[in-house]
């Protein structure tokens, strides 16, 4: 019966989206001076939820990681479409940047408060009160 449990493999994989884009952020944050560089991002999580065939297990990012024969990036950043380049070539606006902050944040707050609730949720299921 709780054996296959998909709102915690969601949850999960809905933070690690969270985790992934936020380092996108920093990384185009710590960028925003370097001429030619162009601002990256991720899909919406909702992209990858329609695309996807609902199995959200952890997967292997280096080689190095406990069977991580194959790497196998789940999330791939692409160059931000519609990102204005100043006259140097570099795309990235701190303000853009600092408002997607938020919404990851956000993003992964939410994440984190449906693991929660459903462990909670499970916790009761299974009590002897």
């Amino acid at each position: 019966m709780f054996e296959n449990l998909d709102i915690f493999r969601m949850s999960s994989a809905m933070a690690r989206h969270a985790g992934t884009r936020q380092a996108l952020i920093a990384q185009n944050m710590a960028n925003a001076d370097t001429p030619g560089y162009a601002a990256r991002d991720l899909k919406p999580f909702q992209a990858y939820l329609e695309t996807d065939t609902g199995d959200f297990h952890p997967r292997a990012t280096r080689a190095a990681h406990l069977h991580g024969a194959g790497v196998n990036r789940p999330y791939s950043p692409a160059i931000r479409p519609g990102a204005e380049a100043d006259p140097n070539g570099n795309s990235v606006s701190l303000e853009t940047e600092m408002v997607n902050a938020v919404e990851v944040k956000r993003q992964h707050d939410r994440a984190l408060a449906i693991y929660k609730h459903s462990l909670t949720v499970l916790r009761s299921a299974v009590s002897t009160r």
